[in-house]
């Protein structure tokens, strides 16, 4: 039986522009249709008018990407990014200061302005993204307190895309980061947590990374046993498995849950 990832792994193989490249560079990256419009459009919804708002927005594990982004700063003026992985933070710093080299994601920042009803206007949508992300830091989800040792103030809405099926070795894992994430929000505040279920492994380019098994029972027993509210939880079945090889989950999930008041 295969044992789970470790920190060190992701350390030493994760390779942001591999990840890129597979899953999200223009119109070959596998995660460019289902996945991407699945999360995109969840965002759009939870902070168009009348819904989620505030200054502090945590997104935690955030990768080398950017696109879950671009919804939130349109409500957010204060985002904090975060990731374990040098690597991807840094891959982050070049696109927020428009370094050579920097990853492209026009694309998707189009799409979220189509969304939005203005898809002429992407190059302001990115400088928006920009102004309003004001840190990128080094975070461990599977920490009693990922930030450690820099202690945040409490956010308004906490996010997160893909962020714990990698790095939770098992379901009391993935619990326990949820009880961590929920000390990071305000009472009254909320969370939003998109990833796939039911899978075992991904690819980033030839290294291939085991992942936690969720299933809707899982995901829902979590984060109740978190002490959150669970507003929405959306699944919906994958539709091409063409490229099960690469990545084999079964369904794509989106949980938007609230801290209570008294919490």
């Amino acid at each position: 039986m295969e044992t789970h990832s470790t920190s060190e792994k992701y350390i030493k193989d994760f390779s942001a522009q591999d990840y890129f490249d597979r899953y999200y560079s223009p119109n070959k990256g596998a995660l460019l249709g289902q996945w991407v419009n699945f999360a995109l459009t969840n965002l759009h919804k939870a902070f168009s008018p009348g819904g989620i708002k505030g200054e502090t927005l945590i997104d935690i594990a955030t990768g080398p990407v950017i696109y879950h982004l671009l919804s939130a700063c349109e409500v957010f003026e204060n985002i904090i990014t975060s990731d374990l992985l040098e690597q991807n933070r840094a891959e982050l710093q070049k696109w927020l200061k428009k370094e050579p080299g920097a990853l492209d994601w026009t694309n998707i920042v189009k799409r979220v302005c189509e969304l939005e009803g203005n898809r002429e206007n992407w190059e302001k949508k990115e400088e928006k993204l920009r102004r309003a992300v004001k840190q990128v830091l080094k975070c461990d989800v599977l920490k009693k307190k990922p930030f450690e040792p820099i202690t945040l103030p409490p956010a308004d809405c906490l996010i997160g895309c893909l962020c714990l099926e990698g790095p939770c070795p098992d379901v009391a894992a993935y619990c326990n980061a949820l009880k961590s994430f929920k000390d990071l929000i305000k009472p009254g505040g909320h969370i939003i947590i998109q990833g796939l279920l039911n899978a075992t492994f991904y690819f980033v380019g030839e290294n291939r990374f085991p992942a936690l098994p969720m299933t809707k029972e899982r995901v829902e027993k979590a984060f109740m046993e978190a002490g959150f509210e669970i507003k929405n939880l959306i699944i919906v079945p994958r539709e091409d498995r063409s490229w099960s090889d690469i990545a084999d989950f079964d369904s794509l999930y989106c949980v938007h849950a609230r801290k209570p008041d008294t919490a």
